[in-house]
């Protein structure tokens, strides 16, 4: 944890007394103490320092500490620069790449049913936000910013493309990540033709382990995405999605 997050509601008074794994790493980590200057933030808020004013062993072995702070959030947390359209791996693979997203700095995660996604998948526990939440909060302390990334699911990849997609993604740089030599432009900065970066938001559609069928890569041609390609190795979607935003952090987190 590279910065404590707390919910909104955790905050009485300007101050916090939390427990559990944030109060293991202050007490086991960061060998917390009174007067000691934490980093700190709110979850979709702001950021800033927190002054350690009591810690208290609890005796219990499972949960054995608890520290109290008071809080000074008033610097802006850095804000999502892409959203993602991903037709999603395994729950499990899942469940390893949804704390990298937040840490990225992914704002938007739209989950679509694309033809190679298995269909036992939208029943996966890991779908409700009392399981997912927690994994994208984790990937918020490592990164140090606070904007919890909104997670939709899309069950029907062409109903949603054909109907929501251009108009959820308007004035968007939109790309489609397709595994195919010589796609990729010879510029380092996500190929050749990104033309339009210079204050656009991003947002990249990931297909499954199969990879995206012919007909959707059209589809999401039609509306506006252009393909790009990390070349002819064909990637599981955890690491082409984690590779492919870490090649376009540098051109568009920083617009």
């Amino acid at each position: 944890m590279n910065r404590i997050l707390f919910e909104p509601e955790e905050i009485h008074a300007g101050t916090v007394t939390f427990d559990g794994v944030r109060a293991a790493h202050v007490m086991d980590v960061l060998h917390g103490s009174v007067g000691q200057i934490l980093k700190t933030g709110v979850l979709d808020g702001a950021i800033g320092i927190s002054e350690i004013t009591a810690v208290r062993a609890t005796g219990n072995a499972e949960n054995p500490w608890e520290v109290s702070v008071r809080c000074a959030h008033d610097a802006e947390s850095p804000r999502p620069w892409v959203d993602l359209v991903l037709a999603p791996p395994r729950p499990r693979a899942l469940k390893r790449l949804l704390p990298q997203l937040a840490s990225l700095g992914v704002g938007k995660i739209v989950l679509v049913g694309a033809e190679k996604v298995e269909k036992a998948f939208w029943g996966a526990q890991l779908l409700k936000p009392e399981i997912y939440r927690p994994l994208l909060v984790d990937g918020l302390m490592q990164a140090g910013t606070t904007a919890v990334p909104v997670v939709r699911c899309e069950k029907n990849f062409r109903r949603y493309a054909e109907k929501r997609l251009a108009e959820e993604f308007a004035g968007c740089d939109k790309v489609v990540g397709h595994p195919e030599e010589g796609c990729a432009g010879a510029n380092p900065q996500f190929g050749t033709n990104c033309s339009t970066v210079g204050g656009a938001r991003l947002v990249v559609a990931i297909g499954p382990e199969g990879g995206w069928t012919d007909d959707e890569v059209a589809l999401l041609e039609d509306k506006g995405f252009r393909r790009h390609s990390l070349g002819r190795r064909i990637l599981k979607t955890d690491t082409a999605t984690i590779a492919i935003l870490a090649q376009l952090m540098g051109v568009y987190d920083e617009v």
